[in-house]
């Protein structure tokens, strides 16, 4: 016999119960940006791999390591997106819709594909809601994301389980200097550090700042600090942005190690992180990126934006129980029929509470065996209300209204006035 099929390691079914959750965060955030003027956006998922070699930069670990790279029937190579903003400015510079300084807020949603040992909140294909914002330069747009992001963990209830990390990268030539002192310092301790971090110093020295290895992290207390290097505009430009959320009353943590994994980052880079999920502690990451765009082909464009990963944020919501009681409710009212003109009856009389209710969730169950099971879906489906119809009710035309959660009496309603009193139960 054939081994059952199964779904490809990392790359995760969402299943029945599960996507209320998921459509509650995702609705969530959508309202929220919507409220501040963001427009969304749909890029394609596979993208030429010279996109992603060019932004995210060829020495990288995602690069090197971790995409999804084929060849396509005419030659081609072509990658899974790995990452979201490499898409976006592509999309933004082919249309256009980026020329003239015009301002562009956009977001996107969707899933994201990375070759890294699947784990708990870190998997092949994750999935992303990403925010990206062209040709504003100041510090207040920088600080417009982060108050963002600050509502909308107040929104789902997670925010004391969160804490803002900040940092400055500095324009290129500062990074620049930077690396080159990291590389003397650290050339001159070669055996003391870890492999992974010998492989970096020749490749991305700043990404050794962010190793998880105790004794690397205890050999960068003497090293040099990349506050030092900063260029005077980068430092104006990260005293505006704390000066923004310190009147906002967003509290953040200065970490001059926090340096991303992404080559394009330069100036402000922030992270969002738990101790919740153990070792995924980073639930939403970003940063500005003014060079991107000039280093894809197009024109001098500011540009800032940040990720946040959906599964990671779920984990979050459950493991903090902020879950709504109301996700639970696959329905708000089960309609139980019995016999063949009941069954009909109810179909017209739901399609009616349809259409003058349109927000009503409501299942019919006709058909489906005695009332005795009928009544066991009902309080499985955890709707609040049951409407029954019988021989009786059709002769009188009124539906029975059972209360199935708390201790309220059974009353029979006319079909006239059904949609207005079941409305009115709803509410209360």
């Amino acid at each position: 016999m054939s081994k059952t099929l199964q779904a490809i390691r990392g790359m995760n079914d969402i299943l029945p119960e599960q996507t209320p959750l998921w459509r509650y965060f995702e609705s969530t955030v959508a309202s929220l940006l919507d409220g501040y003027g963001y427009r969304q956006m749909r890029m394609p998922i596979v993208e030429a791999t010279e996109l992603f070699k060019r932004s995210i930069g060829e020495v990288t670990d995602i690069v090197e390591k971790e995409m999804y790279t084929f060849d396509d029937r005419n030659g081609d190579s072509l990658t899974l997106r790995p990452e979201g903003t490499a898409s976006c400015v592509r999309a933004v510079l082919e249309h256009g819709i980026t020329g003239g300084g015009q301002v562009q807020k956009l977001w996107y949603i969707g899933p994201m594909f990375r070759h890294e040992r699947p784990q708990k909140g870190r998997y092949r294909q994750f999935h992303q809601i990403g925010v990206e914002v062209f040709n504003l330069d100041g510090p207040d747009i920088d600080a417009e994301l982060i108050i963002m992001t600050w509502r909308l963990w107040g929104l789902l209830g997670i925010r004391p389980a969160l804490t803002l990390e900040l940092n400055s990268l500095g324009s290129s030539a500062a990074r620049a200097n930077y690396r080159e002192a990291l590389v003397e310092f650290l050339s001159a301790r070669l055996n003391q550090l870890d492999e992974d971090s010998k492989r970096r110093l020749a490749t991305n020295p700043l990404r050794i700042l962010d190793s998880k290895v105790p004794e690397t992290q205890a050999l960068l207390i003497d090293a040099p600090k990349l506050v030092d290097h900063l260029d005077d505009d980068s430092v104006t430009h990260f005293a505006g942005l704390t000066a923004r959320l310190d009147a906002a009353g967003i509290p953040y943590v200065l970490n001059p190690k926090l340096v991303r994994g992404l080559d394009y980052y330069g100036k402000t880079v922030f992270e969002w992180v738990t101790d919740q999920l153990g070792a995924q502690g980073t639930v939403c990451a970003g940063g500005r990126y003014d060079g991107l765009v000039e280093q894809m082909g197009g024109k001098p464009t500011a540009g800032v934006g940040f990720a946040m990963g959906i599964e990671r944020l779920v984990l979050l919501l459950e493991a903090l129980e902020q879950v709504p009681a109301a996700l639970a409710r696959q329905v708000d009212v089960y309609f139980c029929a019995l016999g063949a003109p009941a069954e009909l009856a109810a179909l017209v009389l739901a399609e009616r509470l349809r259409d003058q209710l349109p927000n009503l969730r409501l299942q019919v169950n006709a058909g489906a065996g005695s009332f005795k099971s009928q009544f066991k879906k009902a309080d499985k489906s955890g709707a609040l209300f049951a409407l029954i119809l019988a021989e009786d009710e059709l002769a009188q035309q009124t539906v029975a209204l059972k209360p199935l959660r708390g201790n309220g009496e059974q009353q029979h309603i006319s079909w006239t006035a059904l949609a207005e009193q079941l409305a009115a139960c709803l509410q209360a």
